[in-house]
């Protein structure tokens, strides 16, 4: 018996009753979805279309985001399709989010390496 709070569970999961290896990607992107945004899930004081986190705009705020917080969001976007098909697995997310760590710390690296004028 599986259980699960709304907005965690994976939809197909809710359509079908059928938990595949990537119905887990869904519930993990959207526990890291609250971490980027500061967001609930769901909360039923915002307006209808805005009520679930899962739907992401394409309109992240580049300005006031790093390049990196745009890459986990896009594939927090990817994780998120309703889809399990067409979603990564587990595996292709830890090791994109392993890519994304390393570039970071490189780029601190070469950035504390210049030498100061």
């Amino acid at each position: 018996m599986v259980q699960g709070t709304i907005g965690y569970l994976d939809p197909e999961y809710l359509q079908t009753s059928q938990l595949t290896e990537k119905s887990d990607v869904y519930s993990f992107e959207v526990v890291l979805v609250e971490l980027l945004t500061g967001e609930k899930v769901l909360c039923f004081d915002r307006s209808a279309r805005e009520r679930s986190l899962a739907i992401l705009d394409d309109n992240i705020d580049t300005e006031r985001n790093a390049k990196p917080l745009k890459e986990v969001a896009m594939l927090a976007k990817r994780c998120l399709n309703v889809k399990g098909e067409d979603r990564p697995t587990m595996k292709e997310v830890a090791l994109e989010l392993e890519e994304m760590s390393l570039s970071t710390r490189h780029s601190r690296v070469l950035l504390n390496s210049k030498p100061k004028l």
